[in-house]
């Protein structure tokens, strides 16, 4: 194991298999484990602004998917199949269990696959915009190209290193803040100058589009034939706690509001004007809107 501590918290890279980085936030070792998972394309940095703000009540971590963040693909494939069983192995080998998941985007495919399939590692999911099957509707259309672009083999290596190599590590950093509704000026300036830094720490960086693309295909498979994912939201037998903001462009607020239909035991919280990444936007309403979920869900579990 390799570690190095920040202002942020201690960043850690264990063998499972191949290297997975990931962020010690701390908390009290009495709490309850929440475990951070990102969504396609993003990183440990997605919850830098979230994290703290519920460490004095849960110890918390932040895991980078293989192919993203600081976790170097090597060989590995990074469909999200794969990942859930990565995920499986942080939860059993590091994090301990069962612990609480906390979800964005693809993270929250993931984190309902892994607590249909292993109910005994996760005790409880807060899905943040989840990538779920919805009714069929138009999507936005920059999002429908570029997807429609990465579904495409050969095409979608040549249009990410074309881009990068016009546009730079900044632009490619604000592109992906755009596509998830915020401005540069919603974040911190030093969020995005880490970002930055994550983009241009990466060495396989041929490795981390392949990664991008495969997760993005997998992902794309799953959700055109919803039956493999609507058979897991059935089977998810934890407390869960939905939130989704009314102004996602990636994936729309109808997805959210016909699950939370389909599963009337989940709560659900619904933010006007937040797009798909509210820990980022609204960092402390979804802080306090979890805290008070885990409080309710533990006097529950005592009754």
């Amino acid at each position: 194991m390799t570690e190095r501590r920040d202002e942020y918290g201690q960043s850690r890279t264990v063998d499972l298999g191949g290297p997975v980085h990931y962020v010690d936030f701390g908390g009290p070792e009495s709490a309850p484990t929440v475990v951070l998972v990102h969504g396609l394309g993003g990183s440990h940095l997605n919850w830098d602004l979230f994290a703290p703000l519920i460490r004095g009540s849960a110890r918390v971590l932040a895991v980078d998917l293989p192919g993203f963040g600081l976790s170097e693909p090597g060989l590995r494939l990074a469909t999200v199949q794969n990942n859930v069983t990565v995920l499986d192995r942080f939860l059993r080998e590091v994090a301990g269990t069962p612990a609480v998941l906390v979800g964005n985007s693809m993270g929250g495919m993931i984190s309902i696959l892994q607590a249909a399939r292993q109910p005994e590692t996760v005790s409880g999911l807060v899905l943040v915009d989840p990538a779920v099957p919805g009714p069929r509707q138009r999507l936005d259309a920059r999002v429908a190209a570029n997807f429609a672009v990465f579904a495409v083999p050969g095409v979608g290596e040549r249009f990410l290193a074309a881009r990068r190599r016009r546009r730079g590590a900044r632009a490619t950093v604000l592109d992906t803040l755009a596509l998830c509704g915020l401005t540069e000026n919603d974040v911190p300036p030093r969020l995005v100058e880490r970002s930055i830094e994550l983009v241009d720490r990466r060495q396989d960086v041929a490795g981390m589009d392949r990664a991008f693309l495969t997760a993005a295909r997998s992902l794309l498979l799953l959700l055109l034939d919803p039956r493999l994912l609507r058979r897991a939201m059935a089977a998810v037998r934890v407390p869960v706690l939905l939130v989704h903001g009314d102004q996602d462009r990636l994936v729309p607020v109808a997805a959210a509001r016909q699950a939370a239909q389909r599963h009337p035991g989940w709560a659900y919280l619904e933010l006007p004007g937040v797009g798909h990444v509210p820990q980022l936007q609204v960092p402390e309403q979804l802080a306090d809107a979890v805290l008070d979920w885990l409080r309710e869900t533990a006097q529950v579990r005592a009754v």
